[in-house]
């Protein structure tokens, strides 16, 4: 991770443009679809840093029956893709909405193929979250960038906000490798050749002079390339303070840098892309719950809902925002940050506890919907409180936890003596130094045991799906996401974290955002996780996020662009 300050930012002036993009993470790709329209655009961001949550994620985009995808030899249909989202979204987001997503979807992965140096490949095998509803796709249709050369961005390389993730070498690590290193100790064909492979061209490439991300960095990193090599400024450290108007209309935005206040004209709009409220913890106990505690969201830390209150301000409607996309991760330590729990959850010899000690959820299922399973418990009175990953000592033997604690590591002592970890030989010993009902956790044991050995979750379906199998151990028979524990246990306290909140803005199939009345904004548009999810209260896919953020910056180009 790069240690160098990022350049003092442009000096912001009073100016003109035809469309200003507040918002520096997917936000790029209206700027620029908006430039290769003929419109003058303008980035501003409030950090220090360009990239936006997108630089800290795992840098998949979900976009079906795309031309990308037909390349890479995926089989999809617009067909097949409406059928899916007309399933999975069921009424809880306008039609418009997913469905102008799905017309616009191959003409943006287009436009960043001509627009950025980027080159993206098909994450196969990465299933559709829902796979089993109509029209879903066991294969996937997530992509990602592939490892991308950021030395190419000069100077504004240090502009590029920082990944959340350190690695002790240069290793561009994409998602179907994170995959397989995951298994290494179990699958070592298939994962010792991709570490070496991303080894050598980590450290290949720096005797090169060259430096090779992947994943969210090098998503972010294309976009902001394409934006570099088109002119479109930039300007950092520049705050959103309002907009102006004119009867009725949005004309522009008042901006303030360095205790400066500057106004810009936009002739076509304003693009409100600035991320959610995920840093906002008084929003988060008011609209989600009064469990959340600061410190556990692991979006962008600028991202404090500034961008929805203004919309609010203008008359915007807001929608969906007791929603996010929420994502168990292991508890942080005072002032640190948590760790999410992606594969860690699907791999056999682990289940997850309540307070009472029981299971009550498929801990496979996708995260968005663990989050929503843990929010419906709480609604209904009966609080799931706290939460613990019970595994054995092959389990730990077998697989990275956490993302950075490998095969046959020790948990760090620091997650001992904060609480956050504990070991013994004897479950109900476990149980009292986790603060669980021992005969609670001893049956959940017990019965959880009993169904693994037959290889059948009847409680939760475990293992029922493609995508919980996908990150299951394809070792293991006749289920890669059961085995019975045995032999010594751990107990990992987890939370409920997330990558940002998907409420916010409401919008229309052209991202106007919308008056309570539902007539539009003239000049207003809202995009990604400023506006409420494109999707309503579901994740379709992995990169659903980043792949609604990405379309609707076409979409609200366009518009604009049609405006006049």
């Amino acid at each position: 991770m790069p240690t160098s300050t990022p350049p003092a930012p442009t000096p912001a002036r009073d100016t003109t443009v035809d469309l200003v993009v507040i918002g520096s993470g997917t936000g790029m790709a209206a700027a620029l679809a908006a430039n290769e329209l003929g419109l003058d655009a303008l980035i501003v961001e409030k950090t220090d840093y360009v990239g936006g949550s997108t630089a800290l994620s795992g840098g998949a985009f979900w976009i079906p029956a795309s031309s990308l995808l037909a390349e890479e030899g995926a089989v999809d249909s617009p067909e097949r893709a409406e059928a899916y989202l007309r399933s999975v979204v069921h009424g809880t987001s306008p039609d418009e909405r997913w469905e102008s997503f799905l017309r616009h979807g191959d003409e943006t992965i287009r436009m960043l193929q001509r627009t950025t140096s980027m080159r993206f490949m098909w994450s196969k095998g990465y299933s559709d979250y829902h796979p089993e509803l109509p029209g879903g796709v066991a294969s996937g249709r997530s992509c990602e960038c592939r490892p991308f050369d950021v030395a190419t961005l000069g100077a504004e390389r240090a502009r590029l906000r920082p990944s959340a993730l350190k690695s002790p070498v240069p290793m561009p690590i994409t998602g179907y490798d994170y995959k397989w290193m995951n298994l290494m100790a179990r699958v070592p064909s298939r994962g010792v050749p991709r570490v070496a492979l991303r080894m050598a061209q980590g450290i290949g490439g720096k005797l090169l002079g060259r430096e090779y991300v992947a994943g969210g960095q090098a998503l972010a990193a294309g976009l902001y390339g394409g934006v570099l090599r088109a002119g479109i400024p930039v300007w950092t450290q520049t705050s959103l303070q309002r907009l102006t108007t004119e009867d009725g209309r949005v004309t522009g935005v008042v901006l303030e840098q360095g205790g400066r206040e500057v106004t810009v004209q936009a002739r076509r709009g304003v693009v409100l892309a600035a991320g959610g409220f995920d840093h906002d913890i008084a929003w988060r106990k008011e609209f989600q719950s009064e469990a959340l505690e600061p410190g556990w969201s692991l979006g962008n830390k600028g991202n404090t809902g500034d961008a929805i209150r203004i919309g609010q301000q203008v008359g915007a409607d807001i929608g969906l925002m007791d929603q996010a996309w929420w994502f168990p991760a292991v508890a942080p330590l005072p002032g640190g940050a948590p760790s999410v729990l992606l594969a860690e959850r699907s791999l056999p010899g682990s289940l997850i506890v309540d307070r009472h000690g029981r299971r009550f959820v498929n801990e496979s299922t996708d995260y968005m919907s663990f989050g929503q399973r843990v929010l419906e418990r709480e609604r209904s009175g009966d609080a799931v409180g706290s939460m613990w990953m019970v595994f054995d000592q092959r389990y730990r033997n077998s697989y990275v936890y956490a993302g950075g604690v490998f095969p046959r590591m020790a948990l760090p002592e620091s997650w001992y003596e904060a609480g956050i970890a504990h070991k013994s030989d004897d479950p109900a010993d476990l149980a009292r130094r986790a603060g669980l009902p021992e005969d609670g956790l001893v049956e959940s044991l017990r019965r959880f045991n009993e169904l693994a050995a037959a290889g059948v979750d009847d409680d939760f379906h475990r293992g029922a799906s493609a995508y919980d199998r996908y990150y299951g151990d394809p070792t293991v028979a006749p289920n890669p996401n059961l085995r019975p524990l045995d032999g010594p246990l751990y107990a990992v306290r987890i939370v409920l974290g997330d990558l940002g909140t998907c409420g916010g803005l409401r919008a229309d199939g052209h991202g106007r955002v919308l008056r309570a009345d539902k007539s539009p904004i003239d000049g207003l548009y809202a995009t990604g996780n400023t506006a409420a999810n494109a999707f309503g209260a579901t994740y379709p896919g992995a990169g659903a996020t980043i792949g609604q953020g990405l379309v609707y910056g076409t979409v609200v180009a366009k518009h604009a662009a049609s405006r006049g």
